[in-house]
């Protein structure tokens, strides 16, 4: 123990470079040998000694195995020890047989994980990382960084080349054919197919992970605790956007699945089950989504993961705001976090938060604000192109326009509801046709077309009975 920096400094410079380097060996091994049961806690820690003994390949080793570990723990963590491990890496002699795959593995590592530490999808170092593993043939470390690439562009809402790298991800894990690294990445993939709404290829995805995992809930947990937790929660949602029956039974057993793994599993399959199923009334903002969020929330916030807790508040935000009652402004308050985080580095937040927003300024009498705010996020997620939230937006512009009732305001509605029928959907997307069913109901009932209202509103009601949306079953049931 020093009782002053100096002294440290004094006696430890004073020794010999080839004795210090001999005692940071031995302490790295001591260390080792003395608490075997919990090395890979240690590993950030035997790294530094053998990094200080100059040992660049051993300490290489043990950065990335501690990178490995504080993966699902502390990614910030995780990500100190892979710059490290890319720093011994590229100190190793050119000549060094290995230097070349050193230099990939923590690459594309940080690559693969960039979304999650803030930022976008540039100054990543992906395009030194695409140009090593295309000389060193290695598409699995070029399929790793690549994942992380499709999910920056696609929290930062550039989503047509969020879609087309997903496209190319895909193309490259089926060429590499590897049931692991399919479970691992593919979650990508999907998560960039849900947000610009192309839903058959998200329940594609989603299956093909469930079968390579057969029953193996950490097959593939390079970045997330169990991608079969999240692959059934996705098929659950694409599901209930195609008309399929079943995705209830896929939603209620991925959160089951998801609470025995790490804080940010949890939070991917909750906010699966609760932000696109209760705004889209498909769910009610039940005991159940209260208590999952609520515990969700609580975990993320114990687990100090920026991600999580993004997502967990956006999830929580949303049961509470759609609760009502004393429970609005709580629930606003957690969204506004949410989008706190968009406006600083994940733009993802936005569009959605804002949706609520314009609907609050509806609520609250400003009429115009609403509208504007409204179009603004309508016409973003066009001009961005396409997403899962359009038909949501729609109904919040439209909603307004005919609340206003103004010159032209009719039109207008007509034309939003209008331009939301003409996007291309796959198949059986239920999504846009139950929400234009409710729409056009609306804008008759607006014109005084009292048939048109009825027929509008009854076939609307048909629908929400067949495919069991609790929310637009409430909604059609209020309508006169």
């Amino acid at each position: 123990m020093f009782h002053h920096p100096l002294i440290r400094a004094v006696a430890y410079e004073a020794q010999l470079k080839s004795d210090r380097a001999d005692l940071h060996r031995r302490v790295a091994a001591a260390i080792e040998l003395q608490s075997p049961e919990s090395v890979d806690e240690n590993a950030a820690l035997i790294a530094e000694h053998l990094e200080a003994a100059n040992d660049l390949r051993a300490a290489f080793g043990w950065h990335m195995r501690a990178g490995t570990w504080s993966t699902n723990r502390d990614i910030a963590a995780a990500v100190a020890s892979w710059r490290r491990a890319r720093q011994m890496a590229d100190e190793l002699p050119a000549d060094d047989p290995d230097r070349l795959s050193m230099r990939i593995s923590p690459r594309a590592l940080l690559c693969g994980t960039v979304f999650r530490v803030g930022g976008g999808a540039t100054e990543t170092g992906f395009d030194e990382l695409r140009d090593l593993c295309v000389e060193a043939g290695d598409l699995r470390s070029l399929a790793i960084g690549m994942v992380g690439q499709v999910t920056a562009k696609c929290v930062n809402t550039d989503r047509r080349e969020a879609s087309r790298l997903a496209n190319e991800l895909v193309r490259l894990l089926e060429s590499i054919g590897d049931p692991t690294m399919t479970a691992a990445l593919s979650l990508g993939a999907m998560f960039a197919k849900h947000e610009i709404g192309e839903m058959a290829e998200v329940l594609r995805l989603a299956q093909m992970v469930i079968d390579v995992a057969d029953g193996d809930a950490r097959k593939g947990d390079l970045f997330l605790g169990s991608p079969l937790a999240l692959a059934l929660a996705m098929r659950g949602v694409a599901r209930l956007c195609l008309g399929i029956v079943g995705w209830k039974d896929d939603l209620h057993d991925a959160i089951a699945l998801g609470r025995a793994f790490d804080p940010l599993t949890l939070e991917a399959v909750t906010l699966y089950n609760y932000m696109l199923t209760i705004p889209y009334g498909a769910l009610l903002p039940d005991g159940t989504a209260l208590r999952d969020t609520a515990e969700t929330l609580e975990i993320a916030e114990q687990s100090g993961d920026d991600w999580a807790l993004f997502g967990a508040r956006a999830a929580r935000g949303v049961v509470l705001v759609h609760r009502g009652g004393p429970d609005r402004a709580v629930g606003f308050e957690l969204l506004g976090k949410a989008r706190e985080r968009g406006v600083s580095d994940a733009l993802l937040a936005l569009p959605f938060v804002d949706i609520y927003l314009a609907r609050e300024k509806a609520r609250l009498g400003d009429i115009d604000g609403a509208i504007e705010l409204a179009q603004t996020v309508v016409d973003g997620m066009f001009d961005s192109g396409g997403s899962i939230w359009i038909a949501l937006a729609t109904s919040a512009l439209a909603e307004a326009l005919l609340e206003r009732g103004g010159q032209g305001d009719f039109e207008d509605a007509q034309a939003a509801i209008n331009r939301l029928a003409a996007v291309p959907t796959d198949p059986g997307f239920v999504l846009h046709d139950i929400t234009l069913l409710r729409l056009h109901a609306l804008l008759a009932q607006a014109y005084g077309d009292d048939a048109g209202y009825r027929d509008y509103r009854d076939r609307y009601r048909a629908m929400a009975t067949s495919q069991g949306f609790e929310g637009h079953m409430d909604w059609a049931e209020a309508m006169p």
